[in-house]
């Protein structure tokens, strides 16, 4: 079975995302292509943002493929899965441009993971998968029924069937990823590195995947949740390739990057500097100070509310308090160029002490942003906390709320963002109901 797996042409204008607008590596489609030709499959990555393809290069390409199923994706990268774009305008308009190309239409993403009824309809695809989809794409590969396949929402005559939930791949047997030469030198992106400028291409990787925490504003509970560990072997292999093509920087994507110390001690004897996300309240200084030996050159850590109460309502479970928490910051500081300690805006919170907390943090070199409204994401403990499980209006009720509640926005957001059903009337021309 020959398989065309496309990244849409993204354009993120009025939209609610808190993601980067830049090109990252396809991860998922990734892994999906390697599991799909190890099985003895085709699978042709077509991703139009890493490659800057216009729409119709994208229908070109495809139809060069000629698959026999085509999956677009609802989110740019799995980066991205967590803080995705809410309305799904640009992959309606792609699967409408490939519908007469691209043979057997599916859809992955965290919006068919969470929302699956209605992200089939919107879209107007056979089959959406819910969770995690390299291993869930093999087994549709193996069958052309797909109607009793778990952790799909599949069209069965004139109605629609939801088979369980979403799924998790085991990932600790996923292989270790080769990319082409071109792809990787057009990658300039290095993602949240702030300490020097690119002097070779960038990349993005995971160690890890999910996470052992349920903070309330994750939207990680249809996917990307389960903690699990990739072996160092692996993860090696695909590094070393990476260095080899000229990268210089990687960005570990992992939900939560936890000490690991064989890991940093080999990137230690590597040339590659790296940045992470993580909580530095799960570091000891001896740690801290490896990863900063290691190559680390950016950390992005959680802190969220500078109070005990706020932190406890977002369930963070933070084994520190704030002043410990500053330490640990400071103490990061001085080994890893760039320190980021990230603030949610909380009642909790006095907007005095906030400013100067950041000031403190600033003197020593530790950058905090100006706390940013929580967007209480379909998926999270926080949606299911006010309206409780996902329906299919969930995406428009998260955006509707966000925009009553909040005359101010993140300062990813030059304008203000628009109501979901304003955005995907753009892209409504194709899909069938």
């Amino acid at each position: 079975m020959r398989f065309a797996l496309v990244n849409p042409p993204w354009s993120f204008d009025g939209s609610i995302y808190f993601g980067c607008r830049d090109p990252h590596l396809p991860l998922e489609y990734g892994y999906a292509k390697a599991l799909l030709e190890r099985a003895g499959h085709a699978a042709e990555i077509v991703d139009a943002q890493l490659l800057d393809l216009t729409p119709d290069q994208v229908v070109e390409r495809v139809a060069a493929v000629a698959p026999d199923v085509t999956v677009v994706t609802t989110a740019p990268s799995y980066l991205f899965w967590r803080c995705a774009p809410p309305e799904l305008r640009v992959p309606m308009e792609t699967v409408a441009a490939l519908r007469a190309v691209g043979g057997r239409m599916v859809a992955v993403g965290p919006h068919g993971s969470t929302t699956p009824r209605a992200t089939l309809r919107k879209l107007g695809v056979e089959a959406v998968v819910m969770g995690e989809c390299e291993e869930v794409l093999l087994g549709m590969a193996e069958t052309g029924d797909w109607r009793e396949l778990a952790h799909l929402c599949v069209r069965d005559g004139d109605g629609v069937r939801v088979n369980g939930g979403p799924a998790a791949a085991t990932f600790t047997d996923l292989p270790a990823l080769h990319w082409p030469d071109d792809w990787v030198a057009r990658h300039h992106h290095q993602h949240h590195r702030f300490d020097a400028a690119p002097r070779g291409p960038g990349a993005e990787m995971e160690t890890s995947r999910g996470c052992p925490y349920a903070c309330t504003f994750c939207a990680k509970e249809n996917f990307r949740d389960a903690y699990r560990k990739r072996p160092l072997p692996v993860i090696l292999e695909e590094l070393d390739g990476l260095i080899a093509q000229g990268v210089e920087y990687v960005y570990f994507i992992d939900e939560i990057f936890l000490p690991n110390q064989p890991l940093l001690e080999a990137l230690a004897e590597r040339p590659v500097s790296f940045g992470v996300q993580t909580r530095l309240d799960l570091w000891k200084p001896p740690m801290i100070e490896l990863l900063g030996r290691a190559g680390c050159v950016s950390i992005e850590a959680g802190v969220e509310s500078l109070t005990v109460e706020g932190r406890a309502a977002l369930a963070k479970k933070c084994r520190m308090d704030t002043d410990e928490l500053s330490e640990r910051l400071i103490l990061a500081k001085k080994v890893v160029p760039f320190v980021q300690a990230n603030l949610i805006r909380s009642t909790s919170d006095d907007p005095a002490e906030i400013t100067a907390w950041r000031a403190r943090m600033q003197a020593y070199g530790v950058w905090s942003n100006d706390p940013v409204p929580l967007f209480p994401y379909p998926g999270s403990p926080e949606y299911r906390q006010r309206w409780g499980l996902p329906d299919d209006a969930a995406w428009e009720r998260a955006v509707d709320h966000y925009l009553t509640n909040h005359a101010a926005f993140c300062d990813l957001q030059d304008e203000r963002p628009r109501p979901i059903r304003e955005l995907e009337r753009v892209g409504a021309a194709g899909p069938r109901e």
